[in-house]
């Protein structure tokens, strides 16, 4: 994406679109532009800031994981990957339980 897009979004943060749960998915918006642009520690910021606000948000923790495990952050990244797990075995949602074990796998194989 563009870095218009990425200066829009984060335009609206403490605007009327942050509030309730739109502030999870527009943290998560800019994580992952972030993440795009390999900008790790920022992406791991702001998909923090998602799932804090948004703690059953999967989506979130595992692209948190990426980011973490990205950055060099392993151990954090574990976690994330851990609590996504469980958010999403917790909601239901098969497929990032299935992704994030992979990656989890992974991670602890090439720490």
């Amino acid at each position: 994406m563009t870095d218009t897009l990425l200066q829009n979004l984060l335009r609206m943060l403490g605007g009327p679109r942050d509030a309730g749960g739109n502030a999870a998915l527009l943290r998560f918006s800019i994580g992952s532009e972030y993440l795009k642009r390999e900008q790790f520690d920022e992406a791991a910021r702001y998909l923090r800031g998602a799932v804090e606000r948004n703690p059953a948000y999967s989506a979130a923790w595992k692209l948190l994981g990426k980011a973490l495990a990205a950055a060099g952050r392993e151990t954090e990244a574990i976690d994330a990957y851990e609590r996504g797990i469980a958010a999403a075995e917790a909601h239901g949602d098969r497929q990032a339980v299935k992704e994030m074990t992979v990656f989890l796998r992974r991670l602890r194989r090439n720490p």
